[in-house]
């Protein structure tokens, strides 16, 4: 009998060697904030959904090194002071491992120094170029370049013979940022701004200004920099004033929900964006295209709606730190460090190549332009 509870306790004993694995294993908790509701839900709702989509996949598949991750998403509304206090709650009360969003950019600038200060790997989907230059040690961003957005922007009104144009742009943090880089950049193309309007976010009619850029019969293009609403309204209010001179926007147009509100006026848009609008016009060698195709499947099926641009920057900031983490551990540090150096990593936005001096990882190659054509985006053609 003491010899059998010899072997038992053996036994017993070799359990506890192989139990580790799972008993060590925890859940990673992950905050996000998002727009999902208001004025930005364009942005934050794909985000959002996007998200819980992935973890649940994620889950089921056993986790990142068998650690589940739990998500904590708060709703800011895309208002700045809700999220400089959920950033506070997720850093402090719910001791997240680390931060996805905003959805804004006048949001994440807001929170970036609280980031900092929490040491608290922070991976923003807002576009504004201000938010990684200069470069904060636990600040990261995916969605491309404001500036490189407005270079091919800028190159497509040069083949088109624009020289002469007017800027619109919104009170944001993403419209003040991309009217900055308007301007700094058009001489490099040749390009004269003979009018530049700022408007309220929430703006509900854009005529006036619309008939006060219409009285300089110079003007050949116009160029909008803003999110929801007014990127539906400003094409409206020029068309029903006749005023049919080309209209580009920002990177921020990625969502076909944009061209819908406005209807037959958002024919002809131009706008540069990534190639998850269309990635079954790939080639099958391009190191995007099976995630491109498969997230675009996923998502659409499981929540009957189009892909845009948006849902795909928090796809990038997800597997981006998932990835980290599968390679280094659940060590925030070494889970920072491994982004920082992660190089030829083939997401939504494009094929990134962080560094320290570069904590988007991306390049004007990132995009391609499209169109409106017959209320679908389509790739651009002079």
């Amino acid at each position: 009998m003491k010899k059998l509870r010899n072997v038992f306790m053996a036994t017993l004993l070799a359990g506890t060697f192989i139990l580790p694995a799972t008993a060590l294993a925890e859940t990673i908790k992950v905050g996000a904030i998002l727009a999902v509701t208001g004025g930005a839900s364009f942005l934050g709702g794909p985000e959002a959904r996007t998200l819980e989509m992935l973890a649940a996949e994620l889950n089921a598949q056993g986790g990142v090194n068998g650690n589940k991750i739990e998500l904590v998403i708060k709703d800011s509304g895309a208002s700045p002071e809700k999220a400089i206090s959920f950033a506070k709650q997720l850093i402090e009360e719910e001791q997240v491992f680390a931060i996805i969003g905003p959805s804004t950019s006048g949001e994440t600038m807001k929170i970036k120094g609280i980031a900092e200060e929490g040491k608290t790997i922070l991976l923003s989907c807002a576009a504004a170029e201000v938010i990684v230059n200069p470069v904060a040690k636990y600040v990261f961003k995916t969605p491309q370049k404001d500036s490189d957005a407005v270079k091919k922007i800028f190159g497509a009104m040069k083949d088109l013979g624009f020289t002469k144009i007017a800027v619109l742009s919104g009170n944001t943090g993403f419209g003040n940022a991309g009217k900055g880089q308007l301007e700094t950049i058009a001489p490099e193309f040749g390009i004269e701004i003979l009018a530049s309007e700022v408007y309220d976010k929430k703006e509900t009619d854009l005529s006036a200004v619309v008939a006060k850029l219409m009285a300089n019969k110079e003007i050949q293009a116009v160029v909008n920099w803003s999110i929801v609403p007014a990127q539906g309204i400003l094409a409206k209010n020029m068309r029903q004033a006749g005023w049919n001179v080309p209209l580009f926007q920002s990177h921020g147009y990625g969502n076909i929900e944009y061209a819908k509100a406005s209807g037959a006026a958002s024919e002809g848009i131009i706008f540069p964006a990534g190639r998850l609008l269309a990635p079954e016009l790939l080639d099958d060698a391009n190191p995007q295209k099976a995630l491109l195709v498969k997230y675009k499947a996923d998502y659409e099926a499981k929540y009957k709606e189009p892909v845009s641009t948006f849902g795909g920057h928090a796809q990038d900031a997800f597997k981006i730190l998932c990835k980290a983490i599968q390679e280094v551990g659940a060590d925030r540090e070494k889970v920072r460090d491994a982004i920082e150096n992660m190089t030829g990593y083939a997401g939504t936005g494009g094929v990134f190549n962080f560094s320290a001096a570069d904590h988007n990882g991306l390049d004007i190659d990132a995009f391609a332009m499209w169109m409106v054509k017959d209320g679908k985006f389509v790739p651009y053609k002079k």
